[in-house]
């Protein structure tokens, strides 16, 4: 999996002189990416979101625009049903709130992309980690953590209800008789609880994929349980590989009690790719973008991933305490926090280490040094695949594509073509059946 926004992963990557330019609302760019990466044979692309312009407090951030800032970017949704008409096999990701956004509307439009794109739709679901994502949806001050994912739960059933709204073969469309639809073959969610009120039934036909493929990035407890709930795959936050197998296991681990198989939900770390034809030419791209991110910039990039004003305190200083709850994603700040502490590492050494991976883990070298360490995690059990961020777009999704994955190919670890007529065919992820239609039998009253 690979991510759409053009800019690149690297905080310097659109600086850099083999990155596009114009890269402000580009759909040309965004339609050239998915084709390669569908080249490619990638699982999906990704698009994250959020919900309000970022880091206008922070004047060197906000002038700068770090990838994750994201102030003038396409609504996902309908970016990816742009996508989809120029692809056909490959994958489509958006970011979509549950806590600024309603059960009925959501389901609606990722059913409308999943019939659009012919089964290829997927949810990442998030509880919303900015807190003035708050102040664009008439509210003072961000929803406390405890009921953002009370909501979620609440949230993501519903839909799931109402995407079970028809059977398969509802709609007839008998010219004969003149009947279009059946009514015996549609079901009334009704549903009423804590958050939600929906009475349903969603007015789109059964989707290709039955549900989409649900994504969560969640590394805390009820973001972990919430997975293991819910989830065909979720993102995780690991630099090492043992903090990758011990997120592996422990989220893996919870599949029991939700009477799921550990094939039936897939673990994918992101991982930040530096490749050359040589280890020296990956080196070089390397050090090229390590000399755009002055102090100016690093310092602020680290103090919004970790949640924590670091301007007052010595370059060469350790990293203060990181401990205690936090707002946004604790995922970033705990796993930099351990790196830290393990490697007693300064502020300055710090933010040099986390920026070119934004915190996950680095991957450097040529493409036989790539495909060495992702098959070292693959088979190690720290992951089912990897989330892949090109620091420098067009080049590094190039590069990968025509280096990397024949590697992978030729060590009979990566796809040489596409199967199955869907995405969770292709990724090998069991379709949901409709629980209340059984073929010929009304709905359950």
């Amino acid at each position: 999996m690979t991510g759409l926004l053009g800019l690149g992963g690297h905080l310097g990557g659109w600086r850099h002189p083999d990155a596009w330019s114009d890269q402000v609302m580009n759909l040309d760019h965004a339609i050239t990416l998915a084709r390669t990466a569908e080249r490619g044979k990638f699982d999906l692309l990704f698009l994250a979101d959020g919900n309000a312009v970022r880091q206008m407090d922070k004047p060197a951030l906000f002038a700068a625009n770090s990838p994750s800032d994201r102030p003038a970017v396409f609504e996902p949704l309908t970016l990816l049903t742009a996508v989809s008409q120029h692809t056909s096999c490959i994958g489509l990701l958006a970011t979509a709130t549950t806590t600024y956004d309603e059960p009925y509307s959501l389901a609606r439009r990722f059913a409308s992309l999943d019939h659009l794109s012919k089964g290829r739709a997927c949810w990442n679901i998030v509880t919303s980690s900015y807190p003035d994502d708050s102040l664009n949806y008439s509210r003072t001050e961000h929803v406390a953590k405890d009921i953002r994912y009370e909501r979620a739960r609440e949230f993501v059933t519903i839909a799931k209800g109402l995407w079970d709204s028809w059977a398969e073969d509802a709609f007839v469309q008998d010219k004969a008789t003149g009947q279009f639809l059946d009514p015996t073959r549609v079901r009334v969610l009704n549903h009423v609880g804590k958050h939600f009120s929906v009475k349903g039934p969603l007015n789109v036909a059964r989707m290709p994929q039955g549900y989409p493929v649900l994504f969560l990035a969640g590394q805390s407890e009820d973001g972990r349980e919430l997975a293991a709930q819910h989830a065909d795959c979720v993102f995780a936050v690991a630099n090492t590989k043992p903090a990758g197998q011990a997120f592996y296991a422990d989220v893996k681990g919870r599949l029991d009690r939700y009477a799921r198989a550990a094939n039936s939900l897939r673990i994918l770390p992101g991982a930040a790719v530096y490749v050359g034809r040589t280890r020296a030419e990956a080196d070089e791209l390397f050090e090229e973008l390590q000399s755009l991110i002055a102090p100016s910039l690093g310092v602020p990039y680290l103090s919004k991933l970790v949640e924590m004003d670091l301007s007052g305190i010595p370059l060469d200083d350790p990293l203060p305490d990181l401990s205690g709850e936090t707002l946004g994603i604790a995922s970033f700040r705990k796993t930099i926090a351990e790196m830290a502490a393990r490697d007693r590492l300064t502020i300055r050494q710090t933010y040099e280490r986390v920026l070119p991976s934004m915190g996950h883990v680095t991957f450097k070298g040529n493409a036989s040094d790539i495909a060495d360490q992702m098959e070292d995690w693959y088979n190690g059990k720290a992951c089912d695949g990897f989330n892949v961020t090109m620091p420098v777009l067009p080049r590094c999704l190039n590069d990968f594509v025509t280096l990397v994955i024949p590697e992978l190919q030729r060590r009979g670890l990566f796809r040489t073509e596409y199967h199955g007529h869907t995405l969770r065919e292709r990724m090998g992820l069991p379709t949901p059946k409709n629980p209340y239609f059984t073929s010929g039998v009304k709905a359950a009253e």
